[in-house]
Order: C-alpha cells, then structure tokens, then sequence
C-alpha cells in the first residue's frame, strides 16, 4: 500500500526525498521505497521520520479504512 501520507507531509515541509533520508539517517531509495509501500520500516524509523515531519506515528502509518 502507498504511503500518500507520508509523501504529503514531506512535501508539505519542502523536502526532498534525498533531504528527508539525510536527515533520518537512511538512503534516498529508502524513502522511496517506503512511499511506493516497496519496504516497511522498523518502528524507530518510523519515530525519526515523524519527528522530523512533526507528526505522529498515526498521522504517517496507521492504515485508514
């Protein structure tokens, strides 16, 4: 399943790809993977990803109905 979510917010706080991956640590194509819904991440990466977009863990990757 895509991430819509997560790729909104991104682009909501102006970021890249590449940015969001620099600044949690992990590569570009990680990111990408986890938008795409390719790859699921552990839950500490998933923490770094909402603090740095100031969401909650909801907000980014609780599947809606």
């Amino acid at each position: 399943m895509k991430n819509l979510k997560l790729k909104a917010a991104r682009a909501g706080k102006d970021l890249s790809q590449q940015e969001l991956a620099q600044l949690v640590g992990v590569s570009r194509q990680t990111i990408s993977a986890i938008e795409k819904g390719n790859y699921n991440p552990s839950l500490n990466l998933c923490i770094k990803i909402c603090q740095t977009l100031d969401k909650g863990l909801d907000d980014l990757f609780w599947p809606t109905d």
